[in-house]
């Protein structure tokens, strides 16, 4: 796609969220819905601005971030080290196999009860139900990745006297480095969705509480405000990633 075509998709995008915005607008000024329920666009946007210069929604905001980001990398290591011995060692995938294919289909929001028979109502608990629920698309990314290497290249990399090691760093794991990365941008939305319902079920601060706090209270532009600041969140980490995914893989556009 060339550049002109990027530039004409994104004032696409830019064009769709003002719709977007317009109609909203329009909704709760013909009163449609309750502004009870539904606040309108500056509403919201002053409660946004307020609390983050005036408020605690800035520390709450970098709450949940450091909760995502802590269950994030703890998923991220133990996914791509368990991932890559199960693709490259064949009694990892014999021994772990059953375990896995067992675990894998729970939802981590299920084992939130017993994470709290465990550790209780803690940080500990959050972030061991995000680690569970952010390892499988990193996992199961990472094996892929791994199980995918060309066989002609192992077999250079024996000709070349490559001990395991090397065979791994110089072969498979560039080969399997896309799809590890898409495995990390996946994890990362995930990381993010169980910490807000992490932060819900545990009573921890972050935006998840504070958004259950404003619709008990039925303070929907406080609501609404910590919705929007999700979906910031949600993009520019997305786009960091896709960014370091671009760097990282500009041998694939040579």
């Amino acid at each position: 796609m060339s550049r002109l075509e990027r530039l004409a998709w994104f004032g696409a995008s830019l064009l769709l969220c003002l719709v977007i915005g317009l109609a909203w607008k329009y909704v709760t000024d013909q009163g449609l819905v309750s502004r009870v329920f539904l606040p309108s666009p500056d509403r919201t946007f002053t409660a946004l601005f307020a609390g983050l210069s005036t408020g605690d929604l800035g520390a709450q905001m970098l709450a949940t971030i450091e909760r995502m980001l802590l269950g994030w990398a703890l998923a991220l290591l133990i996914g791509v080290a368990l991932g890559a011995a199960i693709g490259v060692l064949r009694f990892a995938r014999e021994l772990l196999g059953l375990s896995l294919d067992f675990l894998r289909p729970l939802p981590a929001s299920a084992l939130i009860p017993v994470a709290i028979a465990f550790f209780g109502l803690s940080q500990t608990m959050v972030l061991g139900v995000i680690a569970f629920g952010t390892l499988w698309p990193m996992l199961l990314a990472t094996v892929q990745g791994f199980a995918a290497v060309e066989p002609r290249l192992l077999e250079v990399g024996r000709m070349l006297r490559f001990n395991r090691f090397e065979v791994i760093a110089k072969f498979a794991l560039p080969n399997a480095l896309p799809d590890i990365l898409a495995g990390m941008r996946l994890g990362l939305t995930v990381a993010l969705i169980l910490s807000v319902v992490g932060e819900m079920l545990a009573g921890q601060q972050g935006l998840g509480l504070r958004i259950l706090l404003a619709a008990r209270a039925f303070r929907s532009p406080d609501l609404f405000a910590g919705v929007i600041l999700l979906g910031i969140i949600g993009f520019a980490s997305n786009l960091l990633l896709a960014l370091a995914e671009k760097r990282l893989l500009r041998w694939r556009q040579a």
